[in-house]
């Protein structure tokens, strides 16, 4: 039983299924077919699938492709995650487009028992949900080389490992700290920037979080939000957020850089977004819209006006993906220098 989403994505299907930020959901494929390049062990962005089932109209049990170790369909069975297969994956799409997504839940047969009725009456709503404390990591740990050249504190709120590589790449040594970690501790680190990750859930249940945000930003300590991280920068300076109706699930969606013109190609995965529109976040004075979507209009991306913060709605950390917005970590990285 979760919540019923759909992802437009043609192929990273091992990546989607590993992204933290899909935990409580059941991910309905709109690709017709799924699994014919395998798993393999060098691309999950964490350590076991995040969803709570998978929805396709076709699943290829071979699989063909130098780096694979394993089926699809064996690699979510040994998991314990379900597969329904042979639905129009497409039909269900505009279903859920047209009246919102909807709690389900997969069971055997072609009617539901009561087994399954009691299951789904019981789903709780995304709304009002902490997920990001219940996926962050339980312990600190650390990823890049002790002698690297900047030391990044990462909060965990679902962090994806490409993300990780992407700053070990820019010579960073990063400290994965869990979602619950008081400011003191990480000001005590004497951190280069604070990285805020992706996450699942309703953003406005993270209660911890924007205290913690706040005492690092008027450290003057360089920040920088993804998704999850976006929407509790949104919140921590007054913003409020919004569930909307289907999300942003996909790496085909058009966002509009407000400075530039830029259009960018991006992936996303979010069901909630910070509520204002390219005129401003409202109760947030102190942060100016950057970024909307070209589809819908919702906001993007913000940055600080006075402080050295900013952070994105989509993930330029996409892998497979449209790598439109990876400079932006190259931004992130500058601020951290000048500091």
């Amino acid at each position: 039983m979760a919540e019923v989403v759909f992802t437009t994505n043609m192929t990273g299907y091992q990546e989607v299924f590993t992204d933290p930020s899909y935990s409580g959901q059941i991910v309905v494929m709109t690709s017709p077919m799924i699994g014919n390049y395998g798993i393999n062990g060098e691309d999950p962005e964490s350590a076991a699938p995040s969803v709570a089932g998978v929805v396709v109209k076709e699943l290829s049990r071979q699989y063909a492709n130098w780096r694979a170790t394993s089926s699809l369909d064996r690699y979510l069975g040994e998991a314990g995650i379900p597969i329904l297969e042979g639905v129009d994956t497409r039909r269900l799409t505009r279903h859920l487009r047209s009246g919102g997504v909807l709690r389900g839940v997969i069971g055997v047969g072609t009617t539901p028992d009561r087994e399954a009725l009691a299951a789904l009456e019981a789903c709780p709503s995304m709304s009002g949900l902490d997920l990001a404390s219940v996926v962050s990591t339980a312990e600190e740990y650390s990823w890049g080389a002790d002698t690297a050249a900047h030391h990044i504190v990462a909060y965990d709120f679902g962090i994806k490992r490409n993300i990780l590589r992407l700053f070990e790449e820019r010579g960073c040594r990063v400290t994965v700290v869990p979602a619950t970690t008081p400011a003191a501790e990480v000001l005590a680190r004497r951190p280069d920037g604070v990285f805020l990750s992706n996450g699942p859930g309703d953003p406005a249940a993270v209660e911890y979080a924007p205290a913690a945000i706040r005492e690092v930003a008027e450290a003057g300590v360089p920040m920088f939000g993804i998704c999850l991280g976006h929407q509790l920068i949104g919140l921590t300076f007054g913003g409020s957020t919004v569930k909307l109706p289907f999300g942003h699930r996909g790496g085909n969606q058009p966002v509009k850089d407000l400075t530039t013109g830029q259009v960018l190609i991006t992936s996303q995965n979010h069901g909630f977004a910070v509520a204002g529109d390219e005129q401003g976040v409202p109760g947030a004075p102190s942060l100016e819209v950057t970024h909307v979507n070209l589809n819908d209009g919702t906001i993007e991306g913000v940055r600080h006006r006075d402080l050295p913060i900013f952070s994105v709605q989509y993930h330029p950390e996409a892998a497979p993906g449209p790598h439109d917005a990876r400079p932006l970590f190259d931004d992130f990285m500058a601020a951290v220098r000048a500091r």
